[in-house]
């Protein structure tokens, strides 16, 4: 049996407890690896004794590595890329924002300098949307839910984590246990994240939103919808033929009645697909009993993998204003970070790249300013 990360929470829980070890000893122990990277688990202090023998046979500090660091041109924005156990690799995006930066509303920006942490769950992604880099990969396996947590570790070594957005390789909701057990580690001690500030994206895996809300409470939910009709949605999102739109807007329904919490639409702007003045009335009408942000995500590209193109920004800035006059939808357009180091949405697939672009990117809108 390989051994197991000691952030995996529910075996390392089990074994304490088979062995009548007080559980409250495993925040201890979570705090001094995450003070100490280079540590062996005998070296924590002030366990029982027979915690020892038990964290040396069954548990690794850290059972993945930090393989590589990349910096983006501008320098706020950071890919890691993480081996795992198994020898695979998954990606993780670190991006700083400085929100005291510009206005909102008029208003200076509270606050200062902020991190947020895009997050995989899976090698690979099962769900083949063919905007995206991860799903040419096709799907490899499940992240353990330590291994979603060491990603968070690994990352604030290198940056304080305000934010964490679950945007990265995979489809969080298809590793529902796994996702659900590390949220709860990232919000208890000692890395007490407010659930507020956790961001789950999802393409409407019905079942597991009808779940969520009893199960996390209080995170974000953020749904990829990028289109408002489900013909469209089939042609560039495959698994939406098991997630029909109409009984996902009944499930997102039901989520917001439960949760009395607003939430996120991501809508990739693809010219000529889904960008057109109709598709922004369909849309609207779509969401106008909700209370909803819509997010319009520009196209990101991924090389021959893909045949679409970015919509202009004439064509992006009409779609919001549609939105917002006639829907009266918050509706934001997210700038990006990282395309130059294939960083950016949409561009998360493993590579050992060799080069990067000199392209200069803006800052993406910050998902905490989304709550403001």
């Amino acid at each position: 049996m390989a051994i197991r990360s000691v952030f995996d929470s529910s075996a390392i829980r089990t074994e304490f407890e088979k062995a009548g070890i007080n559980t409250n000893f495993i925040h201890l122990i979570w705090k001094y690896v995450i003070q100490n990277p280079n540590c062996e688990l005998d070296e924590v202090p002030s366990l029982p004794a027979a915690a020892y023998p038990l964290l040396r046979s069954k548990f690794k500090p850290s059972t993945s590595t930090l393989h590589s660091v990349i910096e983006s041109s501008d320098e706020v924005t950071t890919k890691l890329l993480i081996k795992l156990q198994n020898g695979a690799f998954v990606e993780a995006v670190i991006m700083r924002y400085d929100s005291r930066l510009g206005k909102y509303n008029g208003k200076p920006r509270p606050g200062g300098l902020r991190s947020t942490l895009c997050i995989s769950s899976q090698v690979g992604c099962k769900m083949g949307c063919k905007f995206c880099a991860t799903g040419s990969m096709g799907f490899k396996n499940n992240l353990s839910s330590g291994e979603i947590v060491e990603q968070l570790v690994h990352a604030s070594r290198l940056s304080q984590i305000r934010n964490v957005v679950f945007m990265g390789m995979g489809e969080p909701l298809n590793n529902y246990a796994a996702l659900v057990e590390a949220i709860r580690v990232m919000t208890a001690s000692p890395f007490w994240l407010s659930p507020k500030k956790i961001t789950v994206s999802t393409v409407g895996i019905t079942h597991a939103i009808n779940r969520i809300h009893n199960d996390i409470p209080n995170i974000n939910l953020a749904v990829s919808l990028h289109a408002p009709a489900q013909d469209i949605r089939c042609q560039i999102m495959p698994a939406a033929r098991a997630f029909p739109l109409e009984r996902l807007m009944n499930t997102l329904r039901e989520y917001q009645n439960n949760s009395q919490q607003k939430i996120f639409i991501e809508y990739i702007m693809l010219d000529g697909v889904n960008d057109e003045a109709q598709h922004a009335h369909q849309l609207g009408k779509l969401l106008e009993t909700f209370q909803v942000v819509v997010n319009l995500i520009p196209f990101n590209p991924i090389g021959t993998l893909s045949d679409f193109r970015t919509s202009s920004e004439h064509s992006v800035t009409r779609f919001q204003e549609i939105l917002r006059s006639a829907y009266n939808i918050r509706t934001t357009i997210r700038k990006q970070m990282g395309q130059d180091i294939s960083g950016a949405c949409g561009q998360l697939v493993i590579s050992m790249p060799d080069k990067r672009s000199t392209g200069n990117e803006e800052p993406l809108i910050d998902i905490e300013d989304l709550h403001l």
